[in-house]
């Protein structure tokens, strides 16, 4: 890539004001709920990209639909758009998620969630930053270097899937099902799902997650009449004094990671008795464990279980741990993996943001793709307004992130 080249794909994106918001406007208007969340699907939304994609020339597309009985026709779309590059030796791949999350309470927005309103740099919807500046500045990436006949180092896929905010089971999970070796382990694989407001983190690596449901069984009985009883919710308290050990048991710190630890949490706490006067006989708290990839979750739930079973013993009571969801950490992407230190590059070009990788404490859809044996990096620029309320996008944000991405298409 030589850099006239660069600058002339870049002067073409700073052309695509009206054409980024525009875009916004019309996938904005077809609101792709997962029939979960109480809407048809993604099929409308899909059509609307491919007419876009086909109207500036993008011909070689593939649709992959997973059956889903409540869906609009039966199907949930998956969609990749293909641009061939100077070598098939490895794919650049950008994939956004075609989905959205509910609008949530009406009278919370300035403006209808559905109708985007721009103020400013600033455009406002739902879905307008999740994932639609995704989808958007990944189209004006391909549509620039269309438009001005330069061709990419490696081929190009744009994919747009369905079912990220519902446990992807029709969308990237399914792509996997049919085909594991979808993505090479040479490939370059883009998630603009997720970042900071100046563009400085480059996702490479998830924290595995846990979250763990504490039931501790006692004795009900009068207020008055403790000796009678055996009082779980102060049991229940013990084990979450307990549980702190857990930090200093896995104490590992990994400096990718903010923080730098694993974090074991309560959190959620169910009611016991309605009444002040009633010692309760069960007690039920929550725990969020977010744990470093070097650490096996099974000894963490072992461990937990065992201080169960010293509340039981000192209490007399009976504590039983259940496990609520739980999700093993992906095998991290290198810090210095292709993916990555072309997007520093891209992004240094672009912003002028020295970006570092990093690890989160969250799940994302990239962990699929790393656990499918390809390395992939979650970046973007945004103030992750998303599943708020007068969601917003910056114009800035979708035509410099598409100078981001048209970046590491060309020099990869």
């Amino acid at each position: 890539m030589s850099g006239t080249e660069f600058e002339t794909v870049a002067a073409k994106i700073d052309g695509y004001r009206d054409e980024a918001i525009a875009l916004e406007r019309t996938l904005t208007a077809i609101p792709a709920l997962s029939p979960k969340s109480g809407g048809k699907g993604e099929l409308a939304k899909c059509r609307a990209l491919e007419t876009y994609l086909r109207g500036f020339g993008l011909v070689e597309l593939r649709r992959i639909d997973a059956p889903d009985a409540d869906a609009e026709e039966g199907i949930r779309p998956n969609l990749i758009a293909r641009i061939p590059g100077r070598s098939s030796e490895r794919t650049v791949w950008v994939m956004s998620h075609l989905d959205i999350v509910p609008e949530g309470d009406l009278k919370k927005w300035d403006s209808p969630p559905f109708e985007i309103r721009v103020d400013g740099d600033k455009i406002f919807g739902r879905g307008v930053e999740d994932n639609q500046q995704g989808i958007v500045a990944s189209c004006l990436a391909a549509r620039a270097l269309l438009e001005t006949g330069a061709r990419p180092a490696y081929d190009v896929a744009l994919l747009f899937v369905a079912d990220e905010e519902t446990g992807s089971e029709f969308g990237i999970r399914y792509l996997l099902k049919q085909d594991p070796k979808m993505f090479r382990p040479v490939d370059l694989v883009i998630v603009p799902d997720g970042g900071l407001p100046d563009g400085s983190m480059i996702e490479v690596a998830e924290k595995g997650i846990v979250w763990i449901k504490v039931t501790t069984q006692g004795k009900q009985c009068h207020g008055s009449t403790p000796e009678r009883g055996i009082n779980a919710h102060v049991a229940a308290a013990h084990t979450i004094v307990k549980l702190r050990s857990l930090y200093k048991k896995f104490a590992a710190r990994d400096e990718v990671f903010d923080p730098p630890i694993s974090t074991f949490e309560p959190t959620k706490k169910e009611a016991n008795v309605p009444n002040v006067n009633t010692i309760p006989g069960e007690d039920v708290f929550y725990v969020d464990c977010r744990v470093l990839p070097q650490y096996d979750i099974g000894k963490v739930l072992r461990r937990v279980k065992t201080i169960g079973r010293q509340t039981d013993r000192k209490f007399g009571t009976t504590t039983t741990i259940e496990t609520v969801q739980r999700e093993n950490a992906a095998p991290p992407t290198p810090t210095d993996a292709p993916v990555v230190v072309s997007l520093r590059k891209a992004v240094e070009r672009v912003y002028g943001v020295q970006a570092r990788p990093m690890g989160i404490g969250g799940g994302t859809v990239a962990a699929h793709i790393r656990r499918a044996g390809a390395p992939a990096a979650v970046w973007a620029r945004m103030d992750e307004t998303m599943h708020g309320p007068n969601e917003y996008a910056r114009i800035p944000n979708l035509l410099g992130d598409a100078k981001v991405l048209a970046h590491v298409m060309l020099q990869a």
